[in-house]
């Protein structure tokens, strides 16, 4: 896949993006300013920023910070939300391997649901490029739990059974032996937290059509994927709700 193929594959998907995508636990930040010991004055730059999802708990926290993203429908949709509230934000247009960012300008770069499509060897020689010394980076994710219950179980063989190209971008984060090998003796630590969002089914709908494999109204299996979904919902909502879990997991250290 070319990197203009994985920066555009969202663009027919930004308001579902936006309304649907799960944020990332608040234990997250607690961690980055506790035992990580992250001022919440550093400057961030969130890269792959997307709509702002993991930009604005920072934003929320106190940080400065600057989403670089490419796709210009998801940035212009973070700059919409997030501007008008948080005078500390602004967008740019850039990619992870070539942010447009000045020399040793930020004190920690930031990467959520986006790394598994960078080019891992060409973001690392940038981001050392705009890290101050001694500025850290941090990556991080919400991996959905595949197995945890069976509504989970049904939602993935669901994908397996209509997803466009689900087999080739499921699952491609790295493992956590690839991250520490990624960050080697500057990794400061790593975690893994609990994540859920509490959906019904409208909310879920647009959960699974936020995602680039989920094919979209038009295409033949289309309406059959969601005639899926409804009875998928309807066999294991409880109180109207389905419970999506994921496992949120962070690494955080210097590129020295």
């Amino acid at each position: 896949m070319s990197a203009s193929d994985s920066t555009e594959r969202f663009s027919s998907r930004v308001a579902d993006y936006v309304r649907y995508r799960p944020d990332y636990p608040a234990a997250l930040i607690d961690w980055l300013h506790g035992p990580m010991g992250v001022p919440t004055a550093a400057l961030v730059a969130d890269i792959g920023a997307g709509t702002g999802i993991s930009s604005r708990q920072f934003l929320a926290a106190g940080h400065p910070l600057v989403a670089v993203e490419p796709n210009a429908a998801m940035r212009a949709a973070a700059q919409q939300w997030l501007a008008p509230q948080y005078p500390l934000f602004r967008a740019v247009d850039g990619r992870a391997e070539a942010t447009g960012l000045v020399d040793a300008s930020v004190d920690v770069v930031s990467a959520a649901q986006a790394f598994h499509w960078f080019d891992t060897v060409a973001v690392r020689a940038e981001w050392q490029r705009i890290l101050r010394p001694g500025g850290l980076a941090l990556v991080y994710w919400n991996s959905r739990l595949l197995d945890a219950s069976p509504f989970l179980v049904g939602y993935e063989q669901l994908l397996l059974d209509f997803g466009t190209d689900y087999t080739a971008v499921a699952e491609r984060y790295q493992d956590d032996a690839t991250m520490q090998a990624w960050f080697g003796p500057g990794l400061r630590g790593w975690v893994q937290l609990p994540n859920v969002q509490y959906l019904d089914l409208d909310a879920l709908r647009g959960r699974l059509l936020s995602s680039s494999y989920a094919p979209q109204a038009g295409h033949p299996r289309h309406d059959a994927m969601l005639a899926a979904l409804q009875d998928l919902f309807a066999a294991h909502a409880v109180d109207g709700q389905v419970a999506f879990e994921y496992q949120t997991r962070a690494f955080l250290g210097t590129l020295d």
